[in-house]
């Protein structure tokens, strides 16, 4: 019996039904006329690699002649997407705390991580690798984590990290060569001529950016040890830096009967402890050659992969280093060689700029947080990701450093302002600079008229930073 026959007894049989079935096909056609198209899936979120060095003095990058040449192209190629910030500050001067601030995106009194000895303090099921590792991303650490790890305790990774190829703690002569890592709990050790830190973590990390799924979007926390002291430059970058050594304007200040006590302690240098100054950051200058090479390298493995354009990246550094500025030959000082960092970022995307506004290390946590759209524990820090996308953004009032004390500086707090850095020693000693007239701060002006004049005002601002506390997001 054929279609037609069928369809000739069903109507002869049931016509309602007919009427019916017809309807219902109509409505069937109407409604689904009005569904609405199947969601696209959201796209992934971009991927993130974090360069951290050690101890790197803020002038090396940019600079004339280039310190990082490979590094120096780039972010001065206009076709480029890098963004550098000119006024970019540490949360604190000295490597333990500031790296425990830059994971969690809170000022040293409230990670309760102070000083080199603090890492074993810090909670780390809040961080900016479990936040990630929540969004869906493959997260790695490698290289230096916190200084002391593993804290007396099994080198096991902390929470969050998916890749864990971390630095053991040793003495200074671990800092390049016959070093101990951490390579997902189980310790590897690392000896030999041909074992050099920079290199070793540079090949691991560059293996985690050709390995990482596909199906997720991935976090690199790349960490080297260099420049850190004792600033040991590979062999092919021994002798390198041929060039005069820079001495800035505050080297060796000559005057510092307006610096607190801590500075007039310090005895001018004579001929042999400024050779020595200028042979130490040559050797800083060689070491950073190696991370140069790492950073082009981590680029190359990213665009061999097909992947560049999906990835954002920061450069920056955990405190800086004095060779000589005011006298001082060290970190934790408040001036400028100390607290400032270099902070580079590739946006993809963005228009290749400088930007001068007040940003802070404590920053890096919440801005990761938001590129992964995803939420962040307490935080302190604000996120850049406005300014990476060129919208027009209130610029930050002021930035809080902070430094606990040894037995050479007392303890310290400071705001820095787009135009001012004001220092309050526990002492009772205060410290202000004018930062456009006097950039190389080399005249206090606290006890001028000018001084008390604005004093009061960067008091209170002061007070209001570090009595704020950690906002949840």
């Amino acid at each position: 019996m054929g279609a037609g026959s069928i369809d000739a007894e069903v109507r002869a049989a049931d016509p309602f039904r007919v009427v019916v079935a017809a309807t219902a096909g109509v409505l069937v056609l109407m409604l689904s006329a009005f569904q609405p198209e199947p969601a696209s899936p959201r796209p992934m979120p971009p991927n993130i690699v974090v360069i951290l060095t050690d101890d790197q003095s803020p002038e090396t990058i940019p600079a004339d002649p280039p310190v990082m040449p490979k590094l120096q192209a780039m972010i001065e190629d206009p076709n480029d997407d890098w963004i550098r910030f000119e006024n970019a500050y540490v949360t604190i001067p000295l490597c333990c705390p500031s790296r425990a601030s830059i994971l969690t995106g809170q000022h040293p009194h409230h990670t309760g991580v102070l000083t080199n000895a603090d890492g074993g303090l810090l909670d780390p099921s809040s961080t900016i690798a479990t936040w990630l590792k929540e969004a869906g991303y493959t997260t790695a650490l490698v290289g230096k984590y916190l200084n002391g790890y593993p804290f007396g305790r099994a080198a096991t990774p902390p929470p969050g990290w998916d890749r864990w190829i971390a630095k053991i703690q040793g003495d200074s002569t671990s800092v390049y060569r016959n070093f101990g890592l951490s390579e997902q709990g189980f310790p590897v050790a690392y000896e030999g001529p041909d074992s050099y830190t920079t290199d070793v973590f540079a090949d691991a990390a560059t293996d985690f950016l050709a390995s990482a799924p596909d199906d997720a979007p991935f976090f690199l926390y790349f960490a080297p040890t260099a420049p850190h002291s004792p600033r040991t430059p590979a062999r092919d970058y021994r002798g390198s830096w041929t060039d005069e050594i820079p001495r800035p304007a505050s080297f060796d200040e000559a005057d510092v009967s307006d610096k607190p006590e801590w500075v007039r302690r310090i005895p001018p240098a004579d001929a042999d402890e400024r050779a020595r100054l200028d042979d130490a950051r040559r050797a800083e200058y060689e070491t950073l050659r190696s991370v140069d090479d790492a950073v082009a390298d981590l680029i190359d493995a990213l665009r061999d992969r097909g992947v560049l354009d999906d990835t954002v990246l920061f450069f920056l550094t955990d405190n800086g280093f004095a060779f000589g500025e005011h006298r001082w030959d060290a970190k934790s000082c408040p001036y400028d060689a100390c607290v400032r960092t270099p902070f580079l970022v590739r946006y993809p995307g963005a228009t290749s700029r400088t930007e001068v506004g007040l940003v802070s290390t404590v920053d890096i946590a919440p801005t990761l947080a938001a590129i992964a759209r995803t939420s962040a524990g307490p935080i302190d820090g604000t996120s850049l990701v406005p300014i990476l996308e060129g919208r027009s953004v209130r610029p930050a009032e002021g930035v809080l450093i902070r430094f606990g004390g040894f037995e050479r500086i007392p303890a310290w707090w400071q705001v820095r302002t787009s135009r001012y850095a004001y220092v309050e020693y526990e002492t009772g000693e205060t410290e202000l600079y004018d930062l456009v007239e006097d950039p190389d701060q080399l005249e206090n002006i606290a006890a001028t008229n000018e001084g008390r004049s604005v004093a009061p005002g960067l008091r209170v601002l002061l007070d209001q930073l570090r009595t704020r506390a950690a906002s949840p997001r």
